[in-house]
């Protein structure tokens, strides 16, 4: 299906640790299944470096001319820190902090999410289901588990029987190479633990009393799903027993995704997906991102500007480009010093898109557009690997600032190559959007909005603040988000 025959488009499995050649279990159909949020909280940047990653994935198989079917889920019930304690139901535990109904919870940081990817420029998933839409088939995948001796029921509650599926000729510990004895020996006591065989058997179906706020009536009495199930139910209903990708963070590789392939294997006695694929972590200035140690971030904080961290607001598209720029399994940290590179990089990178129509076209090219216009399927076919892709668009914009000097030539039909390669790969693929272009009066715009700073200031020096605010509210409710510092006042669109 690749465009480029001589260059196939080759994946790291997580599950066979190296790179595969991609091969759909259908021709010309991809299946695409990546682990949403779970909508408790704000998301956060590792989450939207993770959905960021499938989104170029996403677009890149179109661009090869797939029909994909990409299903990103939203976890808004069941999600337990552990299986020991039902009080750590992270919906309950925040509705309870913040005084509100669960769904309530669900549907505010849902509203954040997308207005969050939105901002980025994210494609839609063509489906996007829910943990609580989908209750009966999670009892149902439950039932057949527990009819096919794979699960057990104890105290209202159903667990997966690992001992039993690897007596079976299976191997729980596969996706994340790791032996079962090892994992029986390092498991911590958790209270309930009691209720399971074995330590590692993980909850299928947990019982509710009823003073917990969200429970669903079940064969096994009130009670609510496990995490685990909801993927493989939902995975299952719009992709099949067997589909290509599935997705997630590394950190969902174990116990997350283990207990996907499981599940799908002791149902339907087969593996459930081709090609596991796992982003790796953010970090920011080196260290690890973490609420606790105040080294945190939200999205909009960065783009708005509202931190401690970061001398200026930066666009999404500064985020999106800087965040591109290291290969998704790679580990991505972000600083002020890479903002301001990554802003001074996109900008020379749409300079040079600006002077692309206007070039002068010669009888030869002095340049092999068509190696280069391969070289950037070489990087996406090497394992989505948007660096080296990125590495080839600078290498294009030297040529086009070269060839705007009179010191390179290309053909008409090379610039016409180049620019339609520029927009496939920069646009399409990695998402980006151009903010420098006439077709947006982005100029004209900054120009309008610095009157509107300076008449802002003058009234802020008047004590005029009633005016001073409604300028600040008005641009806001456009989204455009002053901020003010030390050196004046900036904004961010």
């Amino acid at each position: 299906m690749s465009l480029y025959k001589n260059q196939p488009l080759k994946i790291y499995n997580t599950l066979t640790s190296e790179k595969n050649t991609f091969v759909p279990l259908h021709q010309g159909h991809v299946g695409m299944y990546v682990c949403g949020p779970t909508v408790y909280s704000n998301v956060h940047l590792g989450n939207v470096r993770t959905f960021m990653s499938f989104d170029v994935i996403y677009r890149y198989l179109i661009h090869l001319g797939y029909n994909v079917r990409y299903v990103r889920n939203i976890t808004d019930a069941g999600h337990l820190t552990d299986d020991g304690d039902i009080e750590n139901d992270r919906f309950v535990k925040q509705s309870r902090l913040e005084k509100l109904e669960p769904m309530e919870i669900v549907q505010k940081y849902t509203v954040d999410f997308h207005k969050v990817l939105e901002k980025f420029n994210f494609l839609p998933p063509n489906i996007e289901p829910t943990a609580t839409g989908h209750i009966i088939e999670q009892i149902e995948l439950t039932q057949k588990l527990i009819d096919d001796g794979f699960a057990y029921e104890s105290h209202g509650s159903v667990y997966f029987d690992v001992m039993e599926y690897n007596k079976r000729g299976f191997n729980y510990g596969e996706l994340s190479n790791r032996n079962i004895e090892e994992l029986f020996a390092n498991t911590r006591d958790l209270d309930g633990q009691n209720e399971k065989k074995n330590p590692q058997d993980f909850a299928l179906w947990k019982n509710a009393s009823p003073a917990h706020i969200m429970r669903w009536p079940s064969p096994w009495g009130y009670g609510f799903p496990g995490w685990h199930l909801e993927c493989t139910a939902m995975s299952t209903k719009y992709l099949g027993e067997k589909f290509d990708i599935h997705g997630g963070g590394m950190d969902l590789k174990f116990p997350h995704h283990e207990c996907e392939v499981a599940q799908g294997k002791a149902c339907n006695g087969t593996s459930p997906v081709n090609y596991w694929m796992h982003t790796n972590m953010l970090t920011m200035n080196g260290q690890r991102m973490s609420k606790s140690t105040g080294n945190y971030i939200l999205p909009m904080e960065l783009i708005e500007g509202e931190n401690n961290f970061f001398e200026k607001a930066f666009s999404p598209n500064i985020v999106r480009f800087c965040f591109l720029q290291a290969h998704y399994r790679s580990v991505l940290d972000i600083s002020n010093e890479a903002m301001v590179a990554s802003e001074k990089g996109y900008n020379r990178l749409m300079e040079a898109i600006s002077l692309i129509k206007d070039l002068k076209p010669s009888s030869v090219s002095s340049f092999d557009v068509n190696a280069w216009q391969q070289s950037c399927y070489d990087a996406m076919n090497d394992d989505f690997n948007t660096p080296i892709l990125i590495a080839q668009l600078f290498e294009i914009t030297r040529i086009i600032n070269l060839v705007n000097d009179g010191k390179e030539t290309l053909t008409t039909d090379d610039i016409h190559i180049v620019s339609k390669t520029i927009n496939d790969f920069a646009f399409n693929i990695l998402g980006l959007k151009n903010e420098m272009s006439s077709g947006n009066n982005a100029e004209k715009l900054s120009g309008v909005v610095q009157m509107l700073i300076e008449m802002r200031n003058e009234a802020r020096a008047n004590k005029n603040w009633s005016l001073s605010d409604e300028i600040r509210d008005r641009l806001a409710a456009l989204e455009i988000h002053l901020k003010d510092g030390k050196e004046g006042t900036t904004f961010t669109l």
